[in-house]
């Protein structure tokens, strides 16, 4: 991997370390307290009619410019159950990944662990809430031709609101899908000054590229980001990206010692196509069913190869020009 733009490595020596969510899908029950506080924070517009889907328990459906925070729903039978335990126990079996167990200093592939699957019930809900990853090499950050994305001492990529000038080239960049630009929709906060109770308050931010911040104006302050401070059940955890990793080995190991084999993680591998990301999940199923892409990988990984064999192609171009204009002078 051959990141164009600096990544939270230099953070080791700043003294700043890198800050990112951990959330724990096993513990989601989908009250979305989450969405809810990210749009009342960051004054996000409504972006739905709040009518729920044809297709789900959900009104807004994906991330987007004025969703920073979203709540899959998943139903799954007792068959689908079943796919999802063996797809995890052959993880285990493979070593992979290779989690230690609470207290052990070294990682273990749980060979040994009795993963006998629970009495469950013949139906789940798989409820998990989504977020911008703040990858480690974020695709968004290489390609912005204006400097409006940067890394923040804590290791996080945010928007500058007032130097983006709308070009999109950043939506195309995230492999997650996560950036977009502002269209349209409509906000009420009562911290707006220049309208008068229950009317709708102008939208700010109209096709500027959005994302999630992950509270970048309450870290600086050390706080908790909102979501991460509403979630009754502790599914979103924040802190430093090191311990959140280490927390979410932990939690695996004990879910699959439960026989909870399709317990995996998300985001943890350094060695990803976009080096770990900064928000790290625990899932239950393969990461398509939660709409991920299974192997992420940051587009601009292959430029570095890619300009080197242009320049070789177009070396090898001008050496034929030159070798043809000797030939053709000798004749």
């Amino acid at each position: 991997m051959n990141p164009l733009t600096e990544s939270p490595d230099h953070l080791r020596h700043t003294g700043h370390p890198r800050k990112g969510f951990f959330t724990d899908t096993s513990i989601c029950i989908g009250c979305k307290a989450c969405e809810v506080a990210c749009k009342e924070w960051n004054r996000n517009p409504a972006d739905s009619s709040y009518e729920l889907l044809e297709s789900s328990y959900d009104n807004t459906g994906s991330l987007g410019a004025d969703t920073w925070r979203h709540v899959a729903f998943v139903e799954q039978d007792g068959e689908q159950i079943d796919r999802a335990r063996e797809s995890g126990r052959a993880l285990v079996n493979l070593g992979m990944p290779k989690i230690g167990a609470p207290g052990q200093g070294q990682a273990a592939n749980l060979a040994g662990t009795d993963t006998t699957p629970p009495d469950t019930p013949d139906f789940r809900w798989l409820m998990s809430s989504d977020v911008c990853k703040h990858c480690t090499n974020a695709g968004c950050l290489d390609v912005c031709p204006t400097g409006a994305l940067f890394r923040t001492e804590h290791g996080t990529v945010v928007v500058q609101e007032d130097v983006c000038n709308g070009c999109g080239t950043c939506v195309a960049g995230c492999p997650f899908g996560v950036i977009e630009r502002r269209q349209n929709g409509t906000v009420q906060s009562k911290n707006d000054r220049d309208f008068t109770p229950g009317e709708q308050a102008p939208v700010h931010n109209v096709g500027v590229a959005q994302k999630c911040t992950l509270c970048y104006d309450r870290l600086v302050e050390d706080q908790t980001p909102a979501c991460a401070q509403t979630c009754p059940t502790t599914s979103i955890k924040y802190g430093e990206r090191e311990h959140m990793v280490a927390t979410a080995k932990e939690r695996v190991a004990e879910l699959h010692a439960q026989g909870l084999t399709e317990a995996r993680l998300y985001g943890a591998n350094d060695s990803d196509g976009v080096g770990g990301t900064g928000s790290v999940f625990l899932l239950l199923d393969e990461p398509e069913v939660y709409g991920l892409p299974p192997d992420p990988r940051v587009p601009t990984a292959d430029l570095p190869r890619m300009y080197k064999r242009a320049g070789l192609a177009a070396a090898g171009m001008l050496a034929a020009a030159a070798a043809a204009f000797l030939a053709g002078g000798r004749a």
